[in-house]
């Protein structure tokens, strides 16, 4: 019997990994009715990694080989003060819990409009709902937090996770500090007495791929503050705002300047990797391999005859860290092709990198605006054209290896 892995990521705006690891196994299946398939979303630590965490649990995938993580919700601060409910993923046997800064402060939470309006000042968005997810993942019981950064709307620096976590951070009057890079420029005392004491015996492992420094030209501020709303005219100004409360930061931990604002990966999620790494002493670790570790990928590939990845756009990003790049590396010489929404990459540079083959769903639907409002019908369609393809002459190279 022949056995498929798919471990695909999310096509963004378009449908989840697990809808589109399900769509493409109902294709594989009506193809080839005999064949084992096993689904294993996965993510990059940004958007989806709770969903993937979630989805490790599904039927299909190898008994034993996933975690046990079920869904948990609580009420967290959105990124312009609103409260709204999010989720993480806790395995309670464990103590393992999934946050995903998304959930509390993510662009997708924002109200565009009033932001392109000016009712909402991009400036002062928070990140102190990550604070939130983290403390109900305590409360939980969680003795390590998996913290997925990406897809935040905020550039504060981590510093309002940093509030909600019990760190005090005052201004030259003696008050705490406002929301946002705004506030975090105004600091000029930090006291950490009241900083949860359960943090100090918490492990926290940061999954992103970014490696940006807190500030600078090439920092959070200047590289994705546009992108989350802030006006060209205010980058530097951030800049020197969180550039300011890094600086802080580090005096006040005895660090050495740029000890941690200088770190590759602290401008991740608006400087929140800055805060997990400096302040809450997190292990910053490329996305893609702690979610892969975390949903038991080593022990799911054994045996697979072929493996699918892929993400909505194929790109020359994709090889520097993303996910199907990281599914290609960890699977130990198996034939991996890629399914993608489209691919701006080009097919001979992707054959190159070790995928066996690249399959856009515009190769079957030229209208892209369809390919993304639906489309599991031609995921569907894609999965039959792999195991038409591909699952006969995947299986006999596996043979011919062993």
């Amino acid at each position: 019997m022949p056995r498929v892995l798919i471990a695909c990521d999310k096509f963004k705006g378009s449908a989840t990994a697990l809808e589109v690891a399900a769509a493409l196994r109902r294709g594989i299946i009506a193809e080839q009715p005999n064949t084992d398939v096993v689904m294993l979303p996965v993510a990059d630590g940004g958007d989806g990694t709770v969903d993937a965490a979630l989805a490790a649990e599904h039927p299909a995938l190898a008994a034993g080989s996933a975690p046990a993580f079920e869904e948990r919700r609580c009420t967290v601060t959105g990124p312009y003060g609103e409260p709204r409910e999010a989720r993480f993923a806790f395995d309670e046997r464990a103590g393992v819990a999934v946050v995903e800064a998304a959930e509390a402060c993510g662009v997708r939470l924002v109200d565009h409009a009033a932001l392109r309006s000016g009712v909402l000042d991009a400036a002062t968005a928070t990140s102190a709902g990550v604070g939130d997810l983290i403390l109900a993942a305590l409360d939980a019981g969680a003795r390590s937090v998996v913290l997925g950064l990406g897809g935040s709307a905020t550039t504060d620096a981590g510093a309002g996770m940093l509030a909600t976590l019990g760190l005090r951070m005052l201004d030259a009057a003696g008050e705490a500090i406002g929301p946002g890079g705004a506030g975090a420029a105004l600091a000029v005392r930090i006291d950490s007495a009241s900083l949860d004491p359960r943090l100090a015996r918490t492990r926290i492992l940061i999954a992103s791929d970014v490696v940006n420094p807190l500030c600078g030209d090439d920092g959070a501020a200047a590289v994705y503050g546009p992108q989350k709303g802030l006006p060209s005219e205010r980058v530097a100004e951030i800049d020197a705002g969180i550039s300011h409360f890094g600086a802080l930061i580090e005096r006040s931990w005895g660090a050495a300047p740029g000890e941690w604002t200088r770190r590759p990966g602290a401008g991740a999620a608006g400087g929140l990797g800055f805060a997990a790494l400096a302040v809450l002493r997190g292990e910053l670790r490329p996305g893609i391999d702690l979610v892969l570790d975390l949903l038991g990928f080593d022990a799911a590939v054994a045996g697979a005859d072929l493996i699918i990845t892929g993400e909505g756009k194929f790109d020359a990003q994709t090889l520097s860290g993303k996910a199907p790049a990281g599914v290609l590396a960890r699977a130990g010489g198996r034939p991996v092709v890629v399914v993608c929404g489209s691919s701006e990459l080009q097919r001979a540079r992707a054959i190159a990198a070790g995928f066996r083959e690249v399959y856009e769903l515009t190769a079957l639907e030229a209208d892209p605006e369809r390919c993304m409002r639906d489309p599991l019908p031609l995921l569907e369609q894609t999965g039959r054209l792999i195991v038409a393809a591909e699952l006969t002459r995947a299986a006999e190279l596996t043979r011919a290896a062993e």
